[in-house]
């Protein structure tokens, strides 16, 4: 018996002013091999507020925002062999992918030239894919992710983008190890991750900060080794040539070069943050030293899981403020001025007043 497309109530963003009010529109129909979750909870991600107010010049209004996503499964096709109704679900920054080249044949389906974003994407029928600003999401099982049971579902929304992107590089990148020195650029949704990853693989971290304010929060709350005041010239000159490894989550322009003098030759410092300026690198910061830099967006679904199940393991949750739908464009513009320690997060469920028009 044929499915039927399923109804859904979401917030949407209708123009480039990224203000967002209730909608109403269609899932498509499960599929055999799909898994249909009931949204729980879903954060809120600088990239939102990107394609909320077409700022890489690419919204396809109206277009729902949202990939941090935790839900619950509902339905599931007959080919669906590894949920069932009932289990805690997650998924993140995509949502398909082509099957058939290099990277998704070596399991980095993340690097996909076809890739299938969860929202603001063309899907493979031609229609807009809508992200977990809604109440219902319908995804093939190979995209969908095991939320380890004890992980609270609004803490571990953020770890299906904020969560992966940094333990991803740290992995691939061997900045994991224990005892390494790693510096991680940024104290927010990305670096507080970090920062947690981190203390959990046993080794140094240093949070370099152009806000002397965070400070006591580092060391106090989240238990870092040290602090550095990005803009301190003593500061950054008594730490230079220090670190084996740099994580970089910051997503406004700011100086490398400053930056890739902490590291020890051979240092390795990874981009994870995407500033919409250009930024300036002279040759000599990394020529000198043979010091290397990369850039790593979100992970694998495999890099995913097993970062998942690492923060299951080791008790690992984002700092969230929890907010309900009608709030959803006041958290926007508190997150524009990174006024937010360190997520916000949708109880999607929860909200009312989310009847769509």
């Amino acid at each position: 018996m044929a499915q039927e497309s399923k109804p859904a109530l979401g917030w949407a963003a209708r123009d480039a002013s990224g203000l967002l009010s209730p909608y109403s529109f269609s899932r498509r129909a499960q599929k055999e091999d799909d898994v249909t979750i009931k949204v729980l909870f879903c954060g809120i991600c600088h990239t939102d507020l990107h394609v909320a107010k077409n700022e890489w010049g690419n919204a396809m209004y109206p277009v729902v925002p949202g990939h941090e996503i935790v839900g619950v499964v509902t339905g599931v096709g007959r080919g669906v062999r590894s949920f069932k109704a009932g289990d805690t679900v997650g998924v993140g920054s995509f949502i398909g992918s082509c099957r058939a080249c290099e990277s998704c044949a070596k399991g980095y389906e993340n690097n996909c030239p076809a890739l299938l974003l969860t929202c603001n994407g063309v899907d493979y029928d031609g229609a807009t894919t809508q992200g977990g600003f809604a109440d219902v999401l319908v995804v093939n099982q190979d995209y969908v992710l095991r939320v380890p049971e004890g992980l609270p579902p609004a803490g571990a929304a953020p770890l299906l983008c904020a969560g992966v992107t940094v333990y991803s590089p740290m992995v691939q990148y061997g900045l994991n190890a224990p005892g390494m020195r790693l510096g991680v650029v940024g104290l927010g949704g990305l670096g507080h991750m970090a920062v947690k990853f981190g203390k959990a693989f046993g080794i140094t971290v240093t949070v370099i900060s152009s806000s002397p304010r965070k400070r006591s929060e580092a060391v106090e709350r989240l238990g870092v080794d040290a602090f550095l005041v990005s803009h301190d010239a003593e500061e950054m000159k008594a730490a230079a040539g220090t670190m084996d490894g740099i994580v970089d989550t910051v997503s406004a322009g700011h100086p490398l070069l400053p930056l890739l003098e902490l590291l020890k030759p051979m240092g390795q410092m990874v981009l994870v943050g995407v500033p919409t300026e250009p930024m300036v690198l002279p040759a000599s910061a990394i020529v000198t030293g043979g010091k290397r830099l990369a850039g790593s967006g979100v992970g694998s679904v495999r890099d995913c899981q097993a970062m998942l199940d690492f923060a299951g393991e080791h008790g690992i949750a984002a700092d969230v403020e929890v907010v309900k739908m009608e709030y959803v464009n006041t958290a926007m513009e508190r997150l524009e001025r990174n006024d937010v320690r360190y997520r916000f997060v949708i109880d999607v469920a929860g909200s009312i007043g989310c009847a769509a028009v």
